[in-house]
């Protein structure tokens, strides 16, 4: 059979053909299912890491920072002044001789430990030697002089006794008997009378000076011995020598004279007690208490040792506005040496139990005023102003502001911003452990 024109050829095998027309249409239809359930997939992921953000997953990792903060606590809390000085002796002497001599034996060299009367040198004199025996040869000759006027004035005394007892007698029978002795004779006993008491008034002078002879030879005697004593040069304190400056056979000059320099025989140094000299600033002068204990702690054996606040000018120095202070340092098993760095902590201000926050929390804004980073209950940042107060070199003291166990960030804040999600981590800054 023929087909007819408008027919379109082989139509029933078309039409007969179940899949011809389907085969298209699902393909279509497949290709849309797939990117509805695609669209679906990434819409459920965005919403899900949008409202999952700041919380923690079952591996442990979270999508929010994590931010080192630190508990706000009360503590007791002290303002130290720390000043670096060097040690210094307690005194420190160079030792002369009293008198001019030769070394003629040296008991003590560098670094010598001594003891107060301790002997250092012994001098040869032999002048001085022979001027004592001069003054010990002029003590016995006064003495014999003195044992000599003291006769004298015995027999003076005697033949007065003897003339006046005589005057007397004649004078008291002219009275009662005058027929019976002579005027003249009572004259001539009244004249020896006299002359017995000038005789006793002579010797007595003259005992007098022997006495006076006798003290003047014993006190040359005694000052020839005592500079004769100065041959032996002897630690006026306990020290050590730090340096020798004549050996034996030197000629050590008389260290008497006001000439710089003479020349000594070695310099002693106290170092059982040191001196701390520090330049207290004229902000911390009022806070300064004498008797007050320092810690000092020297860098050379990293050790702290204990000082007491002794002495201070009560002064400022108008050119440094600083105020002369001393510290001293006992050093019984000599472990410091004079001339060692060391650093004073001198306790200024003290609070107890306040609320204190690291510096490295705050950032300041003014005088007593700053701000912190508190990290809320719901791990949201919020911007704090505080108040200040008591500072020392780690912490502060804030008045107000917060609270006990609030958590602040601990460390730089312009990388936060308020209401920032964050996840906190509680540390410990050093020195507080």
């Amino acid at each position: 059979m023929k087909a007819s024109f408008g027919e379109m050829p082989n139509s029933k095998s078309v039409s007969s053909d179940p899949m011809a027309k389907t085969k298209p249409r699902s393909r279509i239809t497949w290709t849309a299912v797939r990117l509805s359930v695609w669209a679906s997939v990434f819409l459920a992921g965005f919403v899900s890491g949008c409202g999952s953000i700041g919380k923690v997953n079952t591996n442990g990792s979270v999508n929010a920072p994590h931010v080192a903060v630190f508990r706000v606590v009360r503590r007791n809390l002290r303002s130290d002044l720390e000043i670096a000085s060097e040690f210094q002796p307690y005194q420190e002497i160079n030792v002369y001789a009293k008198v001019s001599g030769y070394i003629q034996k040296l008991c003590v060299n560098w670094g010598t430990h001594v003891s107060h009367g301790q002997l250092l040198a012994v001098l040869e004199i032999p002048e001085l030697r022979q001027q004592l025996r001069l003054d010990e040869a002029a003590v016995r000759r006064t003495e014999h002089d003195l044992a000599r006027a003291n006769e004298e004035f015995n027999r003076a005394e005697s033949n007065y006794n003897v003339a006046h007892l005589s005057y007397t007698r004649l004078a008291s029978v002219q009275k009662t008997r005058p027929e019976l002795v002579a005027q003249q004779e009572v004259d001539v006993a009244q004249g020896k009378d006299l002359e017995a008491n000038a005789g006793v008034s002579g010797a007595k002078d003259a005992l007098a000076a022997s006495d006076q002879a006798l003290l003047e030879a014993k006190a040359s005697l005694e000052k020839d011995r005592a500079m004769y004593a100065y041959t032996n040069i002897t630690a006026p304190f306990d020290g050590v020598v730090t340096e020798i400056d004549a050996y034996t056979g030197a000629l050590l000059p008389a260290g008497t004279s006001s000439n710089k320099g003479d020349q000594a025989l070695c310099r002693l140094s106290q170092n059982a007690l040191l001196r701390l000299v520090i330049p207290v600033p004229e902000r911390a002068v009022a806070d300064l208490h004498l008797g007050e204990t320092v810690a000092v702690h020297v860098s050379a054996n990293n050790r702290t040792f204990n000082g007491r606040i002794i002495r201070f000018s009560e002064q400022i120095d108008t050119a440094t506005r600083t105020m002369h202070t001393e510290i001293d340092v006992p050093n019984p098993k000599y472990e410091l040496i004079p001339g060692m760095y060391a650093t004073a902590q001198v306790p200024l201000h003290e609070a107890q139990n306040v609320l204190t926050v690291p510096l490295q929390a705050v950032q300041t804004s003014g005088q007593d005023h700053g701000t912190v980073l508190v990290v809320s209950g719901n791990h949201r940042i919020e911007r704090r102003n505080v108040t200040l107060g008591l500072q020392n070199a780690t912490d502060t003291e804030a008045i107000a502001g917060l609270k006990e166990n609030e958590l602040v960030i601990f460390g730089e804040q312009s990388q936060y911003k308020p209401g920032e999600l964050v996840v906190p981590q509680v540390v410990t800054p050093s020195g507080l452990e």
